[in-house]
């Protein structure tokens, strides 16, 4: 299953197939965070009201310190907004304690970061199936297919015996990526995933994301500079000063 940007969207194949409405995966209301604990309050977000449909690719893009990480922070439950509401796959998030938003971003939100955040001393496997075991859903033997599943569809499969150190940049993003699907989630959320990849494994990673989304229906929400990049997505939204400006959705 290869990726082919350029062709219609997830969303405009999902309806041509089944001319289902869109799902809403995340949904910004009035979001804002400032930041208090500084001599001078801070807002990194600025008011932004947004919604992301179910097999989205959407890049967020804007200039340096603009407020895309806070923004991304935001939508995956990794910072709490200081007015407004996040909800995610109809859940309102303002109204759940630290354990509860701990379990959604456990279940319904997988990860990719600038740096791979691979555990050294594990195999790639090993870190794959870091996120089932802490879940328990599954049994060892469900864990181990699933796990070999994963890396085997991004090309893995030979290194699965590996830990980190033996493999190349590229090798770690997809393992960081097959991670982050792990436990299924509906939602994957990614921080400049390509900043530290050659043009070439930059390319194969927003390829994997855009397969991710026409494919499996995953809405994927990625943070870039690279314009390039951003261009292989299926909506570009920009951030300035914390506010949203574009969105050509």
């Amino acid at each position: 299953m290869s990726a082919e940007p350029g062709k219609p969207g997830a969303m405009d194949a999902g309806r041509a197939r089944g001319q289902r409405p869109a799902r809403p995966v995340v949904e910004l209301d009035h979001v804002t965070r400032i930041l208090t604990d500084e001599p001078q309050p801070v807002t990194l977000v600025r008011d932004i009201t947004l919604r992301v449909d179910e097999g989205e690719f959407m890049a967020i893009t804007g200039p340096s310190g603009s407020g895309k990480s806070s923004l991304i922070y935001l939508i995956g439950l990794l910072d709490s907004p200081t007015s407004g509401r996040i909800i995610l796959d109809g859940i309102d998030t303002s109204r759940a304690d630290k354990a509860r938003k701990e379990r959604l971003r456990l279940t319904r939100i997988g990860f990719v970061f600038q740096f791979h955040f691979l555990l050294p001393e594990f195999t790639a496997l090993e870190n794959v199936l870091l996120p089932m075991r802490k879940l328990g859903a599954l049994s060892d033997r469900a864990m181990l297919a699933r796990g070999l599943d994963l890396l085997g569809q991004f090309g893995l499969s030979d290194a699965a015996a590996k830990k980190p150190h033996q493999l190349s940049g590229g090798e770690r993003q997809r393992v960081a990526i097959a991670r982050a699907l792990a436990n299924d989630p509906l939602l994957l959320v990614a921080d400049e995933p390509t900043g530290n990849l050659d043009s070439k494994n930059s390319e194969l990673v927003f390829s994997l994301f855009d397969r991710l989304a026409r494919e499996a229906g995953k809405t994927v929400i990625s943070v870039t500079h690279d314009p390039e990049m951003a261009r292989m997505t299926h909506r570009q939204i920009r951030i300035l000063d914390g506010a949203l400006v574009a969105d050509s959705g």
